[in-house]
């Protein structure tokens, strides 16, 4: 969460000139109304540190009505606004972007407010937007390195690393110890594909022990291991630090786990993969989520979706790729994105905008019919059109644009109402190896199914049952792309795809691991190599410790 409050504290404490007094009844009322003001501004200022305090202590809801209390008092104070802007940042990033913006408008010469406002963007794949505000903080504050640090991580979320390099060197020179520049560098050279100097980066901050347990996290992403690096016990003797939190504790599980897994000392690896989901402290309610899949099941039907076969925009621009995570989808979308008519555009969050906006999110299970019911045959191409200049914004002269969220699989019936021509690619691996390969890896919040093998099994069923459907309602529209097809015969299902896309074949399609385009994906690694076939039945290196999760797989397990 961002705890950054703008320094200048005496800045909104001043009270504005009062005016000058008509004669001299007015005054003491003058006097009077000036001192009310002055008061009351500097019982605003004493709350929101208090509420400060309270989010520094993570004593969240104090801190919000505290907030919630001075603008009761004081509407639209710029500092109330912002400090919850920086509250909702953890869980409604639709509220963040709100609290932002109107703390942009009553104060924009504040280049803090600005920056807040463009992560809030980045956060939601509003890269143009993000850019804009973090452009203007820089203009304000040149040397800011907050903001070069913001602006260049937009730059490399909106698949231009290139960009952000020299913003990060720039904020190298002005403070060689601050805590996003050098992580931030390495992570645009890793989307570059630039591993080994990414590497030097990330252990030069370990050795200024700078973010370590995040530069030790993306340290052992750079490479595979085939013998001990001496990170190894480095690693293992920080997980001893009494000082470590949770955060640390998760990552450095995490990088031990991976370095493990590489050395095939599975046991050992799959103890700390372990570890580090239990540090994580996530928890899922696997029950709600089944819920939510009724309702979908039973919302979209074959009569709902007949009735609206006029409905969204004919275009075929969007593509989505959707499925588990680790199920192919970042190798998917890189042999795609390498045909010269396709863009790439990574994984975006405009559909599930689309989607939390008229209701349609997993906390409204149960009852979908008004949210869905709210989707006009008018509205329907409205959102398809503003989807569309939005995919412009990325690939302006592209024939197809991929999208590439994997949780995606969820929303198509709402693709199917907004662009009936766009392709669906849902990517399929084997239920164990995909799940293991999800296991062993860090989700967000969002993905916190994954906390624990047998409800992330669970989830897997979920999934598969409404993919079931999907297949059902909308026969043929879906190319079913089969990892161990893709890996057993490249050339054939890379063929399969693009014409699929309905284009003409490339060679260049083959060679995916070569083009210049930047990857944010955890599979950025991977897909920088040959296709292999050392993934596929992986999950056999841990078969005494997943029981938990074949079980709770069921008939899907391929044993």
């Amino acid at each position: 969460m961002n705890n950054r409050l703008p320094p200048a504290w005496s800045k909104h404490l001043k009270p504005g000139p009062a005016p000058k007094a008509k004669g001299p009844i007015l005054k003491p009322m003058l006097n009077l109304q000036k001192a009310n003001a002055q008061s009351r501004a500097q019982a605003d200022d004493a709350l929101l540190k208090q509420a400060y305090i309270h989010q520094q202590e993570n004593r969240l809801d104090e801190a919000q009505d505290l907030c919630l209390r001075v603008l009761a008092r004081t509407p639209n104070h710029p500092l109330a606004l912002y400090i919850l802007g920086t509250l909702y940042q953890r869980y409604d990033d639709e509220m963040a972007l709100r609290y932002f913006a109107r703390a942009v408008g009553e104060e924009p010469e504040n280049p803090y407010y600005h920056l807040s406002l463009g992560e809030a963007y980045v956060k939601v794949s509003e890269y143009s937007s993000a850019i804009k505000h973090m452009q203007y903080a820089l203009e304000l504050q040149p040397g800011l390195v907050d903001v070069l640090c913001g602006l260049a991580r937009a730059y490399t979320k909106f698949g231009k690393p290139d960009m952000a390099l020299p913003l990060y060197e720039k904020a190298l020179k002005i403070n060689r110890d601050h805590p996003k520049v050098r992580t931030g560098l390495a992570s645009a050279l890793s989307s570059l594909g630039r591993m080994d100097e990414a590497a030097v980066y990330l252990k030069e901050a370990i050795k200024r022990r700078i973010d370590m347990p995040t530069a030790y996290n993306d340290l052992v992403q750079t490479q595979k291991f085939t013998e001990e690096p001496e990170e190894l016990q480095s690693i293992l003797r920080e997980l001893g630090n009494p000082k470590l939190d949770s955060d640390g504790a998760e990552r450095l599980h995490q990088a031990a786990g991976k370095v493990l897994n590489d050395l095939r000392r599975y046991e050992d690896a799959f103890d700390h993969f372990n570890k580090a989901k239990q540090a994580s402290g996530h928890k899922y309610d696997i029950n709600l989520y089944r819920r939510w899949i009724d309702s979908l099941i039973e919302t979209f039907t074959p009569d709902f979706l007949a009735a609206r076969a006029g409905y969204g925009n004919p275009s075929e621009v969007p593509v989505f790729v959707v499925g588990m995570p680790r199920s192919g989808t970042t190798l998917t979308e890189q042999i795609c994105a390498s045909h010269p008519d396709v863009h790439g555009a990574g994984e975006l969050n405009k559909l599930r905008r689309v989607a939390n906006a008229i209701g349609l999110k997993t906390s409204s299970a149960g009852d979908l019919n008004q949210p869905i019911m709210s989707i006009t045959e008018d509205l329907s191409r409205t959102l398809a059109e503003e989807h569309l200049s939005y995919l412009r914004e990325w690939a302006p002269a592209a024939l197809r644009v991929v999208d590439k969220m994997p949780p995606n699989f969820e929303l198509i019936g709402l693709i199917g109402l907004l662009f009936p021509n766009a392709r669906i690619i849902h990517c399929r691996r084997d239920a164990i190896d995909n799940c293991v390969s999800c296991f062993v890896l860090s989700f967000n919040k969002g993905h916190s199914y994954n906390t624990d093998l047998h409800t992330l099994g669970l989830y897997y069923r979920e999934y598969d049952r409404l993919m079931r459907h999907w297949n059902e309602v909308f026969p043929g529209l879906i190319f079913e792309n089969r990892y161990e097809t893709l890996v057993d015969d490249q050339e054939a299902q890379s063929r399969r795809l693009i014409d699929y896309l309905g284009l003409p074949w490339d060679d260049a399609c083959l060679r995916f691991f070569d083009r210049d385009g930047s990857v944010n994906t955890p599979s950025r690694w991977q897909v920088r190599q040959p296709i292999y076939k050392s993934s596929v039945k992986r999950w056999k290196n841990y078969e005494n410790e997943i029981q938990p999760l074949i079980q709770s797989l069921g008939d899907l397990a391929e044993i």
